[in-house]
C-alpha cells in the first residue's frame, strides 16, 4: 500500500475504520500442547515445588547460555533482588544503573538499603553510556546494573574493563535479552551475574519466574540459599539423605520457582531458537518498512550485537510530525495496534522524585527518548498479517500526522 493511499483513509481516531477488527498486543505468550502435557505430568508426581524439574530446568539453561551454573526464583525482580543480595549490595552502598528501565532494576538495589546512581544512555542503543557510568563512581560504588534494553546487550566490554579496574560486580539485567548475543558470546555467560525473566511476553514463560546465571560457584551457592530463606538445604536434599536437620545461615525470601513452572520452562525452551527466530524476522520487516518513512526513527544495531528483540520500540520524530507521542500513541491504539511505551525513565517516578529529590532533566538523552518512544507489538506467535497490520497503521498515522505524501528515506535518521 502506497503512502498516498494509506493517507486518504481517515484515521480511526477520528472516526475511520481501524486497519484491525480486534486489538492486537504489544506482546503475548505461545503455549502449545507439549507445555500442557508437561505441567500436567508434574502434577501427578510427587513434586510440585523444589523437585527434580527444577534441577533439569537450571541445568538446561546454564548449557544454553555457555554459563556455569543457573539459580531459578520465582520472577525476574527476585532474580534481580538475589543479584543484589550476592553482590554484597548494603546500606551506605552505591550501584549504577539505568534510568531507561523497568522500575524493578533500580528497586533490588533499594532492597538491599543501597543506593541508586543513575547514568544516562547512549542515544542509539538506549544502553548505558560506559563514559556517563565512569562519571558516576565514587567512593561507595560498589557494582554496576547494565540492562540490555529492547534486548539489545549493553556495550558489555567497556563496562566490564571499568568494573576490573574500580574493584566492581557486574550484573547485568538481560530479562529483555535471552538468545542475544555480544561480540559472538552468548549473554548470560559474560558478567559476574546475569539476570533472566520468564514473564509471559518475554521469549520463554513460566507463567512468573526469573533465572541469574554466573560462572562463580561461590555466587551461586549464595544465590540458591538466598531464594530458600537462607537456609543451607532444601526439602529434596533433606529426603534423599533421609535427614530432618536444616540450618538457616543467611536471611534470605522464599524465591523459590515451583516445578510446576520449571517444567513449562523446559519445554518452553526447547523452541527458544525458533522463537528468537521468529522475533528477528519480524524486526527486519519492521526495519526495512520503517527505514522508508519518514517521521519514525527505528532501533540502532551495532555491529558487535545480535539483538533478542524482546521490544521493537520506534521513535517519533517531532521534526516531521505535527503531533506528539501523546497523539500518536492514541491514534494507533485506535486502529486496533496494541503499542506500549517502555520506559517511564525511573528517576521521574513520584517516588524517586520524592525520595530522592528529581526534577526532571538529570538525564536528557534518556529523557528526551521517553517522551518520543512508542513500542509495537513484537512476539513470536504474531504472524505475517499481524506484521503488516503493524506495518500498515504506522505508515497510516504517520502519514496523516506529517502530511507527508512521498516515502521519504529516513535511512539515515538516528538518535534523538
Amino acid at each position: 500500500m502506497t503512502t498516498s493511499l494509506v493517507s486518504a483513509q481517515p484515521l480511526a481516531i477520528n472516526g475511520g475504520t481501524p486497519v484491525r477488527d480486534t486489538l492486537l498486543p504489544y506482546g503475548r505468550q505461545t503455549v502449545v500442547e507439549a507445555d500442557i502435557e508437561a505441567v500436567v505430568e508434574v502434577l501427578r508426581s510427587d513434586w510440585l515445588t523444589t523437585g527434580p524439574k527444577v534441577t533439569e530446568f537450571e541445568e538446561a539453561f546454564a548449557e544454553r547460555v555457555d554459563a556455569k551454573h543457573a539459580v531459578s526464583f520465582t520472577s525476574g525482580t527476585a532474580a534481580l533482588h538475589a543479584a543484589s543480595f550476592a553482590a554484597g549490595l548494603k546500606s551506605g552502598d552505591e550501584a549504577i544503573t539505568t534510568p531507561m528501565t523497568f522500575a524493578a532494576t533500580a528497586n533490588c538495589i533499594l532492597y538491599q538499603n543501597a543506593t541508586p546512581v543513575f547514568a544516562d544512555v547512549s542515544a542509539d542503543t538506549l544502553n548505558l553510556d560506559p563514559d556517563e557510568v565512569e562519571r558516576k563512581i565514587g567512593p561507595q560504588t560498589r557494582a554496576i546494573l547494565a540492562v540490555d534494553y529492547a534486548g539489545h546487550p549493553a556495550d558489555l566490554d567497556p563496562i566490564l574493563e571499568l568494573a576490573k579496574r574500580k574493584g566492581l560486580m557486574i550484573i547485568e539485567d538481560a530479562c529483555h535479552a535471552l538468545g542475544a548475543e555480544y561480540r559472538g558470546r552468548r549473554v548470560g555467560s559474560i558478567a559476574d551475574m546475569t539476570v533472566f525473566s520468564f514473564h509471559p511476553v518475554k521469549h520463554i514463560t513460566t507463567g512468573e519466574g526469573g533465572m541469574v546465571t554466573t560462572d562463580d560457584s561461590n555466587l551461586a551457592e549464595i544465590l540458591r540459599r538466598f531464594r530458600n530463606h537462607g537456609i543451607s538445604s532444601d526439602a529434596r536434599q533433606r529426603q534423599s539423605a533421609g535427614q530432618w536437620h536444616y540450618e538457616m545461615v543467611l536471611l534470605g525470601f522464599n524465591y523459590r520457582l515451583p516445578d510446576i513452572a520449571c517444567a513449562l520452562g523446559l519445554e518452553q525452551l526447547k523452541r527458544l531458537d525458533t522463537n528468537l527466530a521468529r522475533r528477528r524476522e519480524i524486526a527486519a520487516r519492521y526495519t526495512a518498512a520503517f527505514r522508508e518513512i519518514a517521521g519514525v526513527i527505528v532501533p540502532s544495531v551495532r555491529p558487535e550485537a545480535n539483538p533478542a528483540w524482546h521490544l521493537y520500540p520506534i521513535q517519533i520524530d517531532p521534526q516531521i510530525l505535527r503531533t506528539d507521542r501523546g497523539e500518536t500513541f492514541r491514534a494507533l491504539r485506535a486502529e486496533n495496534i496494541g503499542v506500549n511505551v517502555h520506559y517511564i525513565p525511573v528517576h521521574l517516578h513520584p517516588y524517586y522524585r520524592e525520595r530522592f529529590g528529581y526534577k526532571g532533566g538529570e538525564f536528557p538523552i534518556a529523557e528526551c527518548a521517553y517522551s518520543r518512544l512508542i513500542s509495537l507489538p513484537m512476539f513470536h506467535g504474531m504472524s505475517d498479517r499481524d506484521t503488516d497490520d503493524v506495518i500498515e497503521a504506522v505508515r497510516k498515522v504517520v502519514s496523516f500526522y506529517s502530511g507527508a505524501e512521498s516515502n521519504r528515506d529516513n535511512r539515515d535518521r538516528r538518535g534523538i
